[in-house]
């Protein structure tokens, strides 16, 4: 008798062992990779790993986007990015499992889903990787930026050290981190940024507020062309879509989440989303209103610059936003190591 053959789903024939094969590689690599090799997260993880890689040191430049959006156009963007990305979220969750039988663990594999084998990787990997890649080398640069803030302010005496030293020191604390098992085990850094990510936003707003409104505080556009405002516009746009920026790990965080037909994963995952956009809304809301009321259209690009003093708050300010970056640097390298 021959040999029994199943067509697949491309019109090509393959026999069960060959299939069998397919799914025991499959099921080896899962068991590598830091996001499957172990699905025991919580809906808490989904909450403080949404934070921390969501809320980044991009929370600290919207009181800048605020000054060149202006009160109206600021606050509506505000609101829709906040509505529009939790939306936007909200679809990724459900469409982690939307094929019975099978989790779409990370991004590419759901474009495969969508675009065929071959063509899925060719649009999302690419993208994946450009994103990836420069989203760390903005966290290295920013924590390095803030570990030697932290420095100067804390030692403003000392000698001037190269900022390349302090990225470099930000840098080795990843070489140890990198090497942690899988993903949940970053789980306590994750919690300890999603943390700090909270403190800093708190600390930026009630310092404004201690400073209270500038003298001579202006609310209108700096630029003086219709080009420059023009240009301003945009610009603010791409800051408030920065700050936004954390649906890149979504499928990843939910594949670390058990799931059964009575317990789908989808279900802690969401609830985890929900508290995490929340924390979202805290930290943002606060801090873009508030530093824009109080420093107008002079405030800095970094809120804490425009702060100055107490000189203590500010140093520590700093600190909270190194550690928490080093917390979003090991979500992110944990993303990018799984593609």
């Amino acid at each position: 008798m021959g040999s029994l053959e199943v067509e697949s789903t491309n019109g090509h024939t393959s026999s069960p062992h060959k299939k069998t094969e397919k799914s025991e590689r499959e099921r080896r690599i899962d068991e590598w990779l830091p996001i499957t090799s172990k699905r025991n997260g919580k809906w808490w993880y989904s909450a403080f790993h949404n934070v921390t890689a969501m809320v980044g040191a991009g929370v600290l430049g919207l009181p800048y986007a605020m000054s060149e959006l202006g009160w109206g156009p600021g606050v509506t963007i505000l609101i829709l990015s906040w509505i529009i990305t939790l939306y936007t979220l909200w679809q990724m969750v459900e469409m982690h499992e939307m094929v019975p039988g099978k989790r779409f663990d990370r991004y590419h594999e759901l474009g495969q889903y969508a675009f065929g084998e071959k063509l899925g990787l060719y649009i999302v990997v690419p993208q994946q990787l450009v994103v990836e890649i420069g989203v760390n080398i903005v966290y290295m640069v920013t924590g390095g930026t803030s570990l030697k803030k932290f420095h100067d302010t804390v030692c403003s005496n000392c000698k001037n050290i190269k900022l390349t030293f302090f990225i470099m020191i930000f840098a080795s604390v990843h070489f140890v981190l990198s090497h942690l098992p899988d993903f949940n085990s970053i789980t306590g850094v994750s919690l300890a940024a999603a943390v700090m990510s909270l403190s800093y936003s708190t600390i930026a707003w009630v310092a404004s507020v201690h400073k209270g409104v500038q003298e001579n505080v202006q609310y209108g556009y700096k630029a003086k062309s219709t080009s420059g405002t023009v240009f301003n516009f945009f610009n603010a746009l791409g800051t408030v879509a920065f700050a936004y920026a954390g649906h890149n790990v979504v499928l990843e965080i939910q594949a670390t989440i058990p799931s059964t037909p009575e317990k789908p994963s989808k279900v802690p995952m969401w609830r985890g989303v929900v508290v995490a956009y929340i924390v979202v809304a805290i930290c943002y809301f606060p801090v873009a209103l508030i530093g824009y009321w109080m420093f107008g259209n002079e405030v800095d690009s970094d809120i804490l610059i425009s702060l100055e003093k107490p000189t203590w708050l500010i140093a520590m300010a700093n600190l909270f936003v190194v550690i928490h970056v080093i917390g979003s640097y090991q979500v992110k390298f944990n993303l990018s190591y799984s593609l």
